[in-house]
């Protein structure tokens, strides 16, 4: 799996799906400066970026979590890959809407899922894991065992860590943040300064962002 997390922390390099910009700051949505800013929609747009992530993303479900029943996607980012995934698994796929339709039935799960089927939850990426656990959580009502959660990507922020802990859950990525930025130096992408400030970043986001706050 080690070519794998180089392999597609280069695909979503190349394609701009992550941006690397130590000093021009993002600024996300919480108002924290980040070198970082991540958009993992693109991918479905390049065959062979989706098709790497997919042959990732299974290879790690055969591996640490081959007892799945079904594969959820959490709305909307993961939705595609879900699907990727499942078709290659010969599984049922369900996705997982970030509140109950307003309308209808007032479903938050689509899809068939029996009480009881193991689940192995699909996201785009983890930052916090906040949105992949709130699925895991609406799966959970729904009846369903969730034994894990499987992303693109992670950020690697020890806060990711803790809150699965709390869960009792494991996380897999097809690739993480610490890889990427070697990728990306290796690649000559960014200078030594560069890398040393995007490790100190996830080590402390919340220093970081005040160190690099107008």
């Amino acid at each position: 799996m080690v070519g794998q997390l180089e392999i597609v922390a280069k695909n979503l390099l190349d394609i701009n799906a992550v941006t690397l910009k130590p000093d021009e700051p993002f600024t996300w949505a919480s108002g924290l400066h980040s070198p970082i800013y991540t958009d993992n929609r693109l991918t479905i747009s390049y065959p062979y970026v989706r098709r790497n992530i997919a042959v990732g993303m299974t290879e790690l479900i055969k591996h640490h979590l081959s007892n799945v029943d079904v594969i959820a996607g959490v709305a909307t980012a993961g939705i595609p890959h879900a699907a990727y995934v499942a078709e290659r698994l010969q599984k049922p796929l369900i996705y997982v809407r970030s509140k109950p339709k307003d309308h209808g039935r007032g479903k938050q799960i689509e899809g068939v899922l029996k009480e009881g089927q193991k689940v192995v939850v699909i996201d785009d990426l983890l930052s916090t894991g906040g949105s992949a656990l709130k699925a895991v959580e609406a799966v959970k009502a729904a009846g369903g065992d969730v034994i894990g959660v499987v992303a693109i990507f992670s950020y690697q922020l020890p806060a990711l860590d803790k809150n699965f802990e709390d869960a009792g859950l494991p996380y897999y990525t097809v690739t993480n943040y610490t890889t990427l930025i070697e990728t990306a130096k290796k690649n000559q992408m960014i200078s030594d300064d560069q890398l040393a400030s995007l490790h100190a970043w996830r080590k402390d986001p919340e220093k970081w962002s005040q160190e690099h706050g107008e």
